[in-house]
């Protein structure tokens, strides 16, 4: 028998509920508030089938255009070939969550702008921006009473 082409085919794990998340949807998933530029992440509730985005973009993360009473539009950037496609796609609130993507950024900038202006406060430069992980710090081991060492690995024993 030949396998399915449908809208939900090969969805089986993917829109399932995760677990101890089954039942009733919390009412804290209607209360949020959207506004237009928000980025949110897709996540399709299998339990509202209205509303739900393709499987295509279940886990993409896209921006917010329009607001609804109870759906929002969302730009999503699609690669197709070579190229990148914008995609606009209205889904229900159940199937979107803020995203945490830009969260360490707006912190980086409260604790820059605090840097700032104590610094400023000081009379002082400060150094803000981020640095890869440096190498570390040159030592020199004396071997006056250090004696190396040879290390030789232990013979395999069986034990019967």
């Amino acid at each position: 028998m030949p396998h399915s082409f449908g809208l939900r085919a090969r969805t089986r794990h993917m829109f399932s509920r995760k677990f101890r998340e089954h039942g009733a949807i919390p009412l804290s998933t209607y209360l949020k508030t959207y506004k237009t530029g928000d980025i949110v992440d897709i996540k399709a509730n299998a339990a509202v089938q209205k509303g739900m985005p393709h499987k295509f973009y279940h886990g993409r993360t896209g921006v917010i255009y329009n607001v609804t009473k109870s759906s929002v539009g969302v730009i999503i950037n699609k690669r197709v070939g070579g190229r990148y496609i914008e995609k606009r796609v209205n889904l229900r609130v159940e199937h979107i969550k803020h995203s945490k993507c830009r969260q360490e950024f707006l912190d980086r900038v409260k604790e820059n702008a605090a840097k700032k202006k104590a610094a400023k406060e000081a009379g002082t430069k400060v150094f803000l921006k981020r640095l890869p992980a440096q190498p570390r710090e040159a030592r020199y081991v004396k071997a006056k009473k250090n004696v190396p060492q040879t290390i030789t690995p232990v013979p395999y024993e069986t034990l019967l």
